[in-house]
Parts: structure tokens; sequence; C-alpha cells
């Protein structure tokens, strides 16, 4: 009985021993692993300084939020990726209940200082609060991104224009100590980019190209991923709103020419299209940016129906002016023809009075 006892207890202690070794603070204890260990947070995660870290880094584009033509920037909604290996965690999952992956906040292990030279505001997405570790040190980080980056946009086809637009991606302080690596080749990227893209603005998401490169920046040499997106214009728009009225337009003006010449309708018709077109100008240089290389179809397209339109009120002006200076003789030969029938009336009438007073 005593025996009973004894190996009940023992069994007992076993259990607790092994419940408590199911804990991620046990684990966390095993690691030493604290937000203030500077093990983990201050340096690269490798036994000797000269080992590469090498990131694998993957992002895919979950919305085209907008495209500003006038400033020249575009702003995105994308998933990054990133995968390196920590040689400072290891634990064998047989001590710890099979448990081989955990999470840890990102306060408490060290990140690569990725950064993106097109980038030109602060990301307002809230980041990530954890990191992804497997029990051979493999450490994930996803994070959801606001990119709101430079792109010098091509506009001489507007609105038939196709965009092509870069990020690159590198660490902002380290030169060879890290290297980036993809892990979806383009065509991969394009499909899976395709199949979580929720919104588009007015854009048609084409393709994406990803390449590796090595970049020397201020005399060292830096691993950059840089990925080339590709999107066309959805010109319907355009075409409805801003092409199809500036031909009705000049479509009206054609028709004036139905309109006399003798009043003055047609003239003040003309100065009402022109004025409009003149309108349409003004909404199309709000939108096409100032620095343009080469000036845009559509606005030669509306200065040359601009031009059109003034030639025909100068025609319109020009044939007014002709018909009154043509009629000037003949009002000036009307008006002595009554002066003189006046004139032989009062005369008549004088004698006829002079006649009857005899």
């Amino acid at each position: 009985m005593f025996a009973g006892f004894l190996f009940l207890l023992l069994f007992t202690v076993y259990e607790e021993d092994s419940e408590s070794n199911c804990s991620y603070q046990a684990l966390f204890k095993y690691l030493n692993l604290t937000r203030s260990n500077d093990l983990y947070t201050m340096v690269r995660p490798v036994k000797h300084y000269n080992v590469t870290t090498l990131i694998q880094l993957k992002m895919v584009i979950y919305a085209i939020l907008d495209v500003r033509e006038i400033d020249q920037s575009l702003v995105l909604y994308v998933w990054i990726y990133m995968s390196w290996r920590n040689y400072h965690i290891w634990w064998d999952p047989k001590d710890f209940c099979g448990l081989n992956h955990v999470l840890f906040p990102t306060e408490a292990l060290w990140k690569p200082d990725l950064s993106i030279d097109e980038m030109t505001e602060k990301d307002k997405a809230p980041p990530s609060p954890y990191l992804s570790v497997t029990n051979e040190g493999l450490v994930e980080s996803r994070n959801d991104q606001v990119v709101v980056s430079t792109c010098r946009m091509q506009v001489y086809k507007f609105p038939f224009d196709t965009q092509i637009c870069t990020l690159s991606m590198k660490s902002a302080l380290h030169s060879d100590e890290i290297k980036f690596d993809v892990i979806l080749n383009s065509s991969k990227i394009t499909e899976l980019s395709r199949e979580v893209m929720r919104t588009q603005y007015e854009w048609l998401f084409l393709n994406m190209t990803v390449a590796k490169t090595t970049v020397s920046t201020f005399g060292y040499d830096q691993s950059m991923v840089i990925y080339t997106i590709s999107m066309r214009r959805r010109a319907v728009l355009y075409i409805v709103n801003f092409l199809l009225p500036v031909f009705f337009f000049f479509f009206l003006d054609l028709a004036s020419f139905l309109i006399s010449d003798t009043g003055g309708e047609k003239l003040g018709f003309k100065v009402t299209v022109l004025l409009a077109v003149t309108v349409m100008q003004l909404i199309l240089n709000e939108i096409l940016p100032a620095s343009s290389d080469r000036i845009p179809l559509i606005a030669v397209y509306c200065i040359g129906t601009f031009a059109l339109m003034m030639l025909s009120l100068l025609e319109t002006i020009l044939v007014m002016y002709l018909i009154e200076k043509d009629n000037q003789p003949d009002e000036e030969q009307s008006r002595s023809e009554d002066k003189q029938s006046k004139v032989n009336f009062y005369r008549c009438f004088g004698v006829w009075s002079s006649a009857e007073d005899e």
C-alpha cells in the first residue's frame, strides 16, 4: 500500500512536470526570451559576424488605392512576407509536448530594416504585433502596408496610357551582411496578386515582375529586390465625360453655319460653344501633370478643336463685317431717296397750296 502511494505521488509529480513544459512560459524561460534581452534584439541573430543573413521576400498587391497623375505618385496596399534564420533560437519539440511553432512579440526579436526607395510617406497601416518562429529558428514576418511611392507618369497617350511603376526594396543600413532572395517568380506573383486583389481604382492590373540586383549606395554594395508593376487605365469614363463632349461641341459649331449671318444669334452661339471648350481644357489641365516631357495627344485634340472653332468664329465675324459693309451704300442711297421724296412732297404741297390761295 505504501509502495502504491509512492508510485502515485511520483506519477503525479511527473505529470505536473510534463504539463508545465507544455506552456509557452516554459519555452520562453528555456530560451531566456524577454523583451529586454539584448541578445535577440540588438544585432543580427548569427553565431559569427561573417555569416550572411538570407532573407526570403515576397510582396503581393492587395489593392491599387490611387494613382495621382498631378503628383506623379502611386498608392498601393500590399502584403509583405519575410523569413530569415535566427541562430539563437532552437528547441526540441519533444521536450515541450510537440510544440514546434510559436508566436513571439515583434519587439522581442531582431527584424530586418527593410526600406522602399520610392516611398514618400510614412506607412499608415498598423504593423503586425507578432512574429512566427519555428523550433529550428525560422522567423516569419507578415505585414500589411500602405505604400505611397513616386512613379514617373507617362501621359502622352492619356487616357489610353499604360503606367509602369517600381518598388525597390533593400536594407536601410546593412550592406552585404544581408541578402534578399525572392520566393515566387514573376508569373506566380502576378497570378497571386490577381487572386487576392480587391480594388483597382480606375486601373486594370496587368502584371508584376520581380528581379534581384546589387546596387552601390554611398560606396557600399547592397542587395535589392525590384518589383515592377504594370497597369492600364480604364478609358471608358474619360471617353464619355470628356472626349465625346468636346466632339459634340465641335459638331454644334459646324451646325452653326446653318444660322443666318444677318442677326447676332450666330455670333453669340459660337462664343458660348468656344467658352464651353475652354472650360473642358481647364479641367484637363487639373488632371495632367505639369512636368510632362511631351504634349499629351488629348491636349493636342483639345487645342486643335479650339483652334478650328476660333477660326470659325473669326470667319463669322468677317462675314458679318463684309455683309454690313456691303449694305452700307444701299442704306445711304435709300436714305437719299427718302430725303428726295420728302423734298418733292413738300414742293408739290407748297405749289398746290399757292395755287389754292390764288
